[in-house]
C-alpha cells in the first residue's frame, strides 16, 4: 500500500503554484470530522466533498420488520426464508409482521393482507416478491425506512433487466426509503457470535458466497459485527456501508469483496472517511484483467486501463487491495486486532536457519524492513544461542533453546529492542514438544507486550493442539498458514498505520471556486473538437505551464523571420486541429539552423500535409529544447472516477515503455511526488550516467497545475496530453514541447 511522502517547497515554488490558484501541498496532520456546512460542500466541478453517512442503525437493528410475501407452506422457497427471518427478528428483539394476501397467519403469527394493513410503521420491509416495484410504491405511503429486495432478473441479466433496475431505482428515490438489492440474499441477517470480544470485522460483499470464508473466521475467535450483501446496488451501495461502518466504534476493519463500483466518487469519499478515522478498508476488487479498451488519441489515454485507475485510486485513499479471499481474511483479521506499531522493524525468528533465510528473502523482496540488530542485542542473544549461529536478523536459535527456559528469554529480548515492531516466527512443521513449547512462549510473550507477534503454522493438518488451542486461543498472536499471507498482512499493517498517521483529506483543500486560469481557458475550448498543437499550448499557458518560444506562420518568409526571433536552432511542426502523432506522418523537422533549411522545411511540411489530406492552421516555428528528461503528463476521462491525471516517462517510446502512474483528483503534493517514485524509470529524474538531476519540483508543479485543469475543465476536456514535457536540470524548470487536447 502506498504511504504518504511529504516534500518541502521553496517559497518561490509555493508562490508560483498559488498564483495558479492551487494549494501547493497537503498538510500532514489528521483531518477533523466535517462540519455541518462541509457536509454539503462541493468542489469547483460541483461534486460533493464529503460522504453522507446513512443512518443504518434501524436496518441492522430494527424494532419492527414486515415480510412481504411471507409463507409457511411446505415446499415453497419463501418458507425457509420466512422462518430464518422470524428467528433473526427474535434474536435482535424486533417485532415481525408477515404480509400475504391469502394467509390469515404464518408460523402462528397474524398475517396482514397488504402493506396498508400493517398495524404500525415498520423500520424494515423484506420483499419476497418477484417484482418489487409495485410494493416500493406501497411502502412509500407507509413511510417504511428500509427495504430489501431479494428478486433477481435485473441488471445482471442484460439490457431489459437493466432497464427494470433503472425503474426500480427511480421509484426508490421517489419513495424516500433506502433499498438493499435487488439480487441480494440473507447474509445481512446472519447470526453473529456474541461471545467474542475485541475490535470486529464488518463485511461487505457483492456476492454472498464470497463472504463465507470471512464469516467462518468467528470459528477461529475473530469477531464479526455486520455483513452487507449489496447485490446490484440499485440504491444502497458499498460506499454507503463503508461510510457507516467507519463510524461504528466496534469496527476494527472493513473487509470488502467488490465486483464493481457503482460510483467512483462516492467510493473515494467513503474511503476518505475511513482513512480520517483510521479504520482500515481491505478489498478484493475483481477485474484486474480488464483491458480498459477505449478510443484514445492521446498517449495518456492508452497508458491506463480501467483497472489501473481503480488500483491507483484505492492506494491514493488508503484502501488495501488484495488478490484473494484468503488474503482478505488474514489481512482484515490482523488489521482489526493489532495495535498501532511502535516501530517498523521486522525480525524473523526461527528454529531453522533455512526457514529463517527463506522467509527473510520473501519478506525483503516484498518490501518489509528487516533491520540488522545492534551488536549489543546480538551479544545479548548469544547468551542463550550458540555463537556460531546468526542472530543479526533473521535470528536462528538452532532448535534446542526453545525446549527450555531460554526460549522465552530470546523472544522477550527481541521484543525489547526499540527498533523492532513486529516479530514473525515461521514454524514450518510441528515437532513436539519443541513446537508446543515455542507456541506457548510466543503467546505468553505477546500477551505481555504491545508489539505484534505473528506465527506461520505450516503444518498441512492444522489439527495440532499447539495450533488449534494455543495459537488460535490467543487474541494477541496473529496466526497464519502461509508465508505469503503473513507477508501481505504485515506489509498492509505497517503501510496502513504509516498512511493514516500523516493523512489529511485531499477533499479538505479541493478548490471550490474557479481560478483566473479557468476563465482564460474557457475562451479556448471548442466543444467536440480536437485543438491544434498551437491552441493546446495556449490552454497550457492559461494555467501557467511553460511552453517553448514559438510562432505560428503561414508562409516560408514568415517562418524565416520567426526563426530569427525564436533563435536558432529551431523545430518546425505542422499544426492543425486533426493532427495527433505528427512524427509518424513526417510532420516534424528538428535542428534547423539556417534560413534555407527553414524554407525547405516549410515546403516539405505543407506538401506532406496536402498529400496526407491533413488541414493545417499553420506551421509552428519553435525554440529547440534538447537537454532534459522526457516525461508525459496528461488528463483522461475514466468512466467510473471522471477526470484522472497521468504522469510517466515520455517521448516517442512512451507506449512501448508503458511506465506511468495515475491519480484521481483532488490530491496534494505528496501524491504528486509519490506518482514519480512509483515509476520504474524514476532514477532518470535523479540523474544517471553523468546526467544532472532533473527539476523534480518543476515537474510536480506541472502535475498540480494539470490537476487543477482537470478539476475545472473535467466536464469539457476529454483528453489532454503533454508529450514530451521536457524536465530540465534542477532549478531550470520544465517545458511542454508538444500538446494535444480534445474537447468534449
Amino acid at each position: 500500500m502506498l504511504g504518504s511522502t511529504h516534500g518541502t517547497l521553496t517559497t518561490d515554488f509555493r508562490a508560483r503554484v498559488e498564483a495558479c490558484g492551487e494549494s501547493p501541498r497537503t498538510a500532514v496532520h489528521s483531518s477533523a470530522p466535517p462540519s455541518a456546512e462541509d457536509a454539503v460542500a462541493v468542489d469547483v466541478s460541483g461534486r460533493p466533498l464529503h460522504s453522507e453517512v446513512p443512518d443504518l442503525d434501524r436496518f441492522f437493528r430494527p424494532e419492527s420488520v414486515a415480510v412481504i410475501g411471507a409463507s409457511d407452506a411446505d415446499g415453497r422457497p419463501h418458507t425457509g426464508i420466512t422462518r430464518r427471518l422470524i428467528t433473526w427478528a427474535e434474536r435482535v428483539g424486533a417485532r415481525i409482521h408477515p404480509v400475504h394476501p391469502t394467509r390469515p397467519s404464518v408460523f402462528g403469527l397474524p398475517c396482514h393482507a397488504s402493506v396498508a394493513d400493517l398495524p404500525e410503521q415498520v423500520d424494515l420491509a423484506v420483499l419476497l416478491v418477484a417484482d418489487p416495484l409495485p410494493v416500493i410504491e406501497e411502502l412509500a405511503a407507509t413511510k417504511v425506512r428500509f427495504a430489501v429486495a431479494f428478486a433477481s432478473g435485473f441488471a445482471e441479466t442484460g439490457d431489459a433487466g437493466a432497464a427494470a433496475q433503472v425503474r426500480l431505482a427511480a421509484a426508490v428515490r421517489r419513495s424516500g426509503l433506502r433499498l438493499l438489492g435487488p439480487n441480494t440474499n440473507l447474509n445481512a441477517f446472519e447470526e453473529f457470535r456474541e461471545d467474542l470480544d475485541g475490535p470486529a470485522i464488518a463485511l461487505i460483499t457483492q456476492s454472498g458466497h464470497q463472504g463465507r470464508p470471512l464469516y467462518t473466521l468467528q470459528e477461529l475467535g475473530i469477531r464479526l459485527s455486520h455483513w452487507a450483501p449489496t447485490g446490484n446496488e440499485a440504491d444502497l451501495e458499498s460506499a454507503d456501508f463503508i461510510s457507516y461502518f467507519a463510524e461504528q466504534p466496534e469496527v476494527g476493519a472493513i473487509a470488502c469483496y467488490l465486483e464493481g463500483l457503482k460510483d467512483g466518487r462516492s467510493f473515494l469519499l467513503a474511503a476518505d472517511r475511513a482513512a480520517r478515522r483510521g479504520v482500515p478498508v481491505v478489498a478484493v476488487k475483481v477485474g484486474r484483467t480488464e483491458t480498459g479498451a477505449r478510443t484514445a488519441a492521446s498517449h495518456t489515454g492508452k497508458l491506463t486501463g480501467a483497472d489501473a485507475v481503480v488500483d491507483a485510486a484505492m492506494r491514493q485513499f488508503g484502501v488495501i487491495r488484495v488478490d484473494g479471499l484468503d488474503e482478505l481474511q488474514d489481512t482484515a483479521a490482523l488489521l482489526a486486532r493489532a495495535r498501532r506499531p511502535q516501530a517498523e522493524g521486522v525480525v524473523v525468528y526461527s528454529i531453522s536457519g533455512g526457514t529463517g533465510a527463506h522467509f527473510s528473502d520473501l519478506a525483503t523482496e516484498a518490501g518489509l524492513p528487516l533491520p540488522t540488530l545492534s551488536r549489543a542485542k546480538q551479544d545479548e542473544l548469544h547468551q542463550w544461542i550458540p555463537p556460531y549461529l546468526n542472530v543479526a536478523n533473521p535470528v536462528d536459535n538452532g532448535g534446542h533453546p526453545v525446549g527450555d527456559w531460554r526460549g522465552r528469554k530470546i523472544i522477550d529480548a527481541i521484543l525489547a529492542d526499540p527498533s523492532v515492531g513486529v516479530l514473525i516466527c515461521p514454524i514450518t512443521g510441528p515437532f513436539p514438544p519443541m513446537s508446543d513449547r515455542l507456541a506457548r512462549d510466543l503467546v505468553e510473550a505477546a500477551e505481555a507486550s504491545d508489539k505484534l507477534v505473528c506465527v506461520i503454522w505450516g503444518s498441512p493438518l492444522g489439527t495440532e493442539d499447539a495450533y488449534r488451542t494455543t495459537l488460535l486461543g490467543s487474541s494477541r498472536v496473529a496466526t497464519f498458514r502461509t508465508f505469503g499471507n503473513c507477508i501481505t498482512a504485515v506489509r498492509a499493517y505497517l503501510g496502513h498505520h504509516r498512511f493514516t498517521a500523516g493523512y489529511r483529506s485531499p477533499f479538505a483543500d479541493a478548490p471550490r471556486t474557479p481560478s483566473p486560469s479557468y476563465r482564460k481557458a474557457q475562451a479556448l475550448m471548442r466543444p467536440g473538437q480536437q485543438l491544434s498543437e498551437h491552441a493546446a499550448k495556449q490552454l497550457l499557458r492559461a494555467y501557467g505551464i511553460r511552453v517553448p518560444r514559438e510562432q505560428l506562420v503561414t508562409s516560408a518568409a514568415a517562418a524565416v523571420r520567426a526563426a530569427g526571433l525564436v533563435g536558432y536552432p529551431v523545430v518546425m511542426k505542422a499544426s492543425g486541429p486533426q493532427l495527433g502523432h505528427k512524427t509518424e506522418l513526417g510532420l516534424v523537422k528538428i535542428g534547423l539552423t539556417s534560413a534555407s533549411q527553414i524554407r525547405d522545411a516549410y515546403r516539405e511540411l505543407t506538401d506532406t500535409a496536402r498529400y496526407e489530406s491533413v488541414p493545417l492552421d499553420g506551421i509552428l516555428v519553435c525554440q529547440m529544447v534538447e537537454r532534459g528528461v522526457e516525461m508525459v503528463v496528461g488528463v483522461t476521462q475514466d468512466d467510473l472516477f471522471g477526470p484522472t491525471v497521468t504522469a510517466g516517462l515520455g517521448g516517442v517510446l512512451v507506449e512501448v515503455l508503458h511506465d506511468a502512474a495515475v491519480r484521481v483528483p483532488p490530491f496534494g503534493e505528496d501524491q504528486a511526488r509519490a506518482m514519480l517514485t512509483e515509476l520504474r524509470g524514476h532514477a532518470l529524474l535523479e540523474g544517471v550516467r553523468g546526467a544532472p538531476p532533473a527539476d523534480v519540483d518543476a515537474l510536480v508543479e506541472v502535475i498540480l497545475r494539470i490537476q487543477r485543469m482537470a478539476l475545472e475543465l473535467g466536464g469539457q476536456l476529454s483528453e489532454l496530453d503533454i508529450n514530451p514535457l521536457m524536465v530540465l536540470p534542477r532549478g531550470q524548470g520544465a517545458v511542454a514541447l508538444d500538446a494535444l487536447a480534445i474537447c468534449r
